[in-house]
């Protein structure tokens, strides 16, 4: 039996970018006369950003990111990256993670009309990859309620700055500290 496809989101799960998007919208909202706490922001990152302008330069990926590709790879999941980002952005973190011959599809803003925590972009993206049985990875409650929505499990990562806590109560599965930690204990979760 195939194992899963591995459903993998990208933004504050693969690349560190949340408190990069919480900084571009408190900037934007400030040009339009409106101060937001950036921790209140922050609560919403991991949801659909449409309108995000990304300190894109910044952004580095998480250590262990393209380990935790090439493992999945190496046991036989088909891997695609779902993401509602713009596809400029995607194909930044693409050549961020050297990912291009790692990853069968992925998903960008285009591909969906609704975000997270609707299952759209969960159901694109394992369409994208020809159907199946598949687990998300993510880092914020938004992929795990959209994960839950598909009925598909998940595993999540405390890099979204979400607590265990929330991110078991939105449906993860798993938790883990970092990605390290996930390829150590890969055998512990949906996706062994």
């Amino acid at each position: 039996m195939a194992p899963p496809i591995a459903v993998l989101d990208v933004d504050g799960t693969l690349v560190d970018t949340n408190y990069h998007h919480a900084i571009a919208w408190y900037r934007a909202f400030r040009e339009h006369g409106l101060t937001l706490p950036v921790w209140r922001i922050h609560r919403h990152i991991g949801m659909g950003g449409d309108q995000l302008v990304d300190l894109i330069g910044e952004v580095q990926p998480f250590a262990d990111a393209r380990r935790l590709l090439e493992l999945l790879g190496e046991r036989g999941h088909r891997l695609v990256l779902a993401s509602s980002g713009k596809r400029d952005e995607i194909d930044h973190y693409l050549d961020l993670l050297d990912a291009r011959n790692l990853v069968e599809a992925w998903t960008t803003s285009a591909d969906v009309e609704q975000t997270k925590p609707e299952p759209d972009l969960v159901h694109t993206a394992i369409e994208k990859v020809g159907g199946g049985e598949a687990v998300l990875v993510g880092d914020s409650t938004f992929d795990c309620e959209a994960a839950a929505r598909a009925e598909v499990p998940s595993v999540a990562i405390l890099t979204g700055g979400f607590s265990e806590q929330e991110l078991r109560k939105a449906g993860a599965g798993s938790v883990f500290e970092s990605l390290r930690q996930l390829c150590e204990r890969l055998a512990e979760t949906p996706l062994a």
